[in-house]
């Protein structure tokens, strides 16, 4: 599933393809003909996404989409002046005077008005890529919890856009033991887990991929202090993983292999529904 680096960075590619622009919007598919119909010949005024949830201003309209765990909304060039013919089940197409949208195996794809958009909104916990969220609220959930930190990381009522990546890996970087309960997790941890998405989520938007390893994430900072990643950024359509840094990680998806901290081995185990990877000898704070 699409974690909310993901949604952010596809809310900053709808909004410097189509916003202040009037769209050309249709269902190929034609489950969503009625509600393409009523978006159909207005302005996008704003695209914003609060966690893994996105929303779409057109007109007097919101749309309101949760990729889920196949979802894909790309934003490309288009060819010639002339959108492409749709390529599978497309639910909804958006057309600009350049570029062309197609939404595919989205989990949500509705329309809502502002009181239900808030009601989502205050449903979920601080989004680390909002401007002005703290981890009040987050701790406040956490504190009297007996879950274990590892399935409450994966709670989007207590973090907002955080999936099972990032809490494995921001886990592992702070030493973390993701199987202690809430109740013993002290507010200092707390902060330094918020602080260190906040750090790390936004190189996931820019760069449309995952970065956690030391060496990596500095070359994404230093890469958008420069203002090359802003340029990586623009070029990507959201189709496909980002490629400018080779794929690795800490902990995700190395089960039986050294831990780059301590070169014990590696475990996994099953925690809220997903594969749990982190080191039990040396990922013992709490």
């Amino acid at each position: 599933m699409p974690e909310g680096h993901t949604i952010h960075a596809l809310a900053d590619r709808l909004e410097r393809a189509f916003r202040g622009h009037e769209i050309a919007a249709s269902s190929p598919q034609g489950r969503f003909a009625a509600e393409a119909e009523r978006l159909d010949g207005h302005v996008l005024e704003r695209a914003q996404a609060w966690g893994k949830h996105l929303f779409v201003s057109i007109g007097d309209a919101t749309l309101h989409v949760h990729l889920g765990l196949i979802g894909m909304f790309p934003v490309k060039h288009l060819v010639d002046g002339v959108p492409p013919a749709p390529v599978g089940a497309v639910r909804l197409r958006i057309v600009g005077p350049e570029h062309v949208a197609d939404l595919r195996g989205a989990m949500i794809c509705t329309l809502v008005d502002a009181g239900r958009q808030r009601e989502i909104v205050a449903a979920l916990g601080p989004d680390p890529l909002r401007r002005g969220q703290r981890p009040d609220g987050g701790w406040a959930r956490v504190r009297r919890s007996r879950r274990a930190l590892a399935e409450l990381l994966m709670d989007q009522s207590v973090l907002a856009g955080v999936g099972n990546v990032y809490r494995c890996e921001v886990l592992h970087r702070l030493a973390v033991d993701p199987l202690t309960r809430g109740i013993d997790v002290s507010q200092q941890v707390w902060q330094e887990i918020w602080d260190d998405l906040v750090r790390l989520m936004p190189l996931g938007r820019t760069f449309s991929q995952i970065i956690t390893t030391p060496d990596q994430v500095e070359d994404a900072e230093r890469a958008r202090r420069t203002g090359r990643g802003r340029q990586i950024s623009r070029r990507l359509t959201g189709e496909r993983l980002g490629d400018t840094f080779e794929r690795r990680f800490l902990v995700y998806k190395r089960t039986g292999q050294p831990c780059p901290r301590c070169s014990q081995p590696v475990r996994e185990s099953e925690i809220a529904g997903r594969r749990l990877y982190w080191c039990p000898a040396c990922q013992l704070r709490h």
